[in-house]
């Protein structure tokens, strides 16, 4: 399975692309898309699209991982970043890939197994899990990693229960 790993943002927004097999986790590509500051927001909007797009058709993922909006006390913030949010499920949309989104307790507890682990931690799991020689940077590349990760591991998860619901819930969820 191919997963785009996406950490939203309208100034930066991280993208990695892993490829899962059997329990083994590969990065496959990854880094960061971003905008100028004096840019309006409809042309960094564009830009964010446009290069998601790209991505997508180069590394065709079978499905995305994206990152739910975490609000702060900054509203305008929390709305730009969800307009940045949106234009990458478009762009999902449009490539015709499908899309799962965790928040980020989920991907904390996905990697680390404890959802108030702090950034540090993931990062560290990020680099163990996917044998890469330092963190990622910027940090939004390391979080939308781990957003593909999260997405690895639930899909297993899923999958699974799903075979124990057809078995009509009886026998051993494996």
């Amino acid at each position: 399975m191919k997963i785009l790993g996406i950490d939203p943002g309208y100034a930066i927004l991280g993208y990695g692309v892993v490829e899962k097999r059997g329990n083994h986790f590969r990065a496959l590509s990854y880094g960061a898309v971003t905008t100028d500051k004096d840019m309006p927001m409809p042309q960094r909007l564009d830009h964010l699209y446009v290069s998601l797009r790209e991505i997508i058709s180069e590394e065709r993922p079978d499905v995305a991982s994206i990152e739910e909006l975490y609000f702060n006390n900054n509203a305008k913030t929390a709305i730009n970043v969800g307009q940045a949010r949106g234009v990458a499920i478009l762009a999902c949309v449009q490539g015709g890939i499908e899309i799962a989104e965790y928040t980020p307790l989920q991907i904390k507890q996905a990697l680390v197994g404890y959802g108030r682990a702090d950034k540090k931690q993931v990062q560290f799991m990020v680099k163990t899990m996917l044998n890469l020689e330092e963190v990622p940077k910027p940090d939004d590349t390391a979080d939308a990693l781990a957003a593909a990760i999260c997405h690895g591991h639930s899909a297993d998860t899923g999958n699974m229960l799903l075979k124990y619901q057809q078995k009509g819930g009886r026998g051993k969820l494996r």
